[in-house]
């Protein structure tokens, strides 16, 4: 009898406490402060409109522009060795009042050191548009974008004839087709020194080597020579 009282009130207490505890997340819940325990929250995206995009200019780059091929290169750049460069205005006595043009510039190394080292004033030449802007942008790093300049123009249209001093880094038969325009343009007394190649039957002045390779001197005479065909 009494074991089965004592039974009863237990499992009364019990309901009693159970229910306290039902009535109390109830209210818990209802204010907001009882936390869910073992259910995280989902995270939502953000929407479209709120999604970052943003990145910084470095990584950001504009299309590459279209080559230009309205008029075709007849040499393809190639980079002369610095120490060419420099073996080559030597051999041309380069001073401060010198003018340099470099016919087919590339990326304007030789008119940028001849400004940087002998302070002479520099202009190149050359037809292929992504290579003077590079001439120019390296002058300007240089700090000669005041002695330099690079001209977009076809070698056998430009107008050459104030330079003191022309170099060249061409093909035989680029020179030997340029060869009338020298004569034609340069005054007496100018340099005109090429990298590698010469200039068939007009003997050069002297030769020297660098890096393997022959670079040519040349001295504009007072007569033309009888080999130089004008053009017509």
């Amino acid at each position: 009898m009494r074991l089965s009282l004592v039974r009863t009130v237990a499992a009364r207490l019990f309901a009693a406490r159970l229910l306290v505890a039902r009535l109390l997340v109830g209210v818990l819940l209802a204010a907001g402060t009882l936390p869910l325990v073992g259910c995280a929250q989902e995270q939502k995206a953000p929407p479209p409109s709120q999604t970052d995009t943003s990145q910084s200019t470095a990584q950001i780059q504009a299309p590459p522009e279209a080559p230009d091929t309205t008029v075709e290169a007849d040499v393809p750049f190639v980079v002369t060795p610095q120490s060419t460069v420099n073996r080559m205005l030597a051999l041309a006595g380069v001073s401060a009042d010198d003018v340099v043009y470099d016919l087919g510039s590339g990326d304007g190394r030789i008119p940028i050191t001849a400004a940087e080292r002998y302070g002479a004033r520099g202009v190149g030449i050359e037809i292929k548009p992504e290579l003077v802007q590079r001439a120019r942008t390296n002058a300007s790093v240089s700090g000669v974008g005041d002695k330099v300049e690079f001209r977009r123009r076809d070698l056998f249209e430009a107008d050459f004839s104030e330079a003191t001093v022309v170099t060249l880094y061409l093909f035989p038969e680029i020179n030997i087709k340029l060869r009338p325009l020298l004569f034609e343009q340069l005054a007496p007394g100018t340099r005109v020194v090429s990298h590698s190649f010469d200039m068939d039957a007009w003997a050069p002045d002297s030769t020297t080597r660098v890096n393997g390779d022959v670079l040519y001197l040349w001295t504009i005479p007072e007569e033309t020579p009888g080999f130089v065909k004008r053009r017509p």
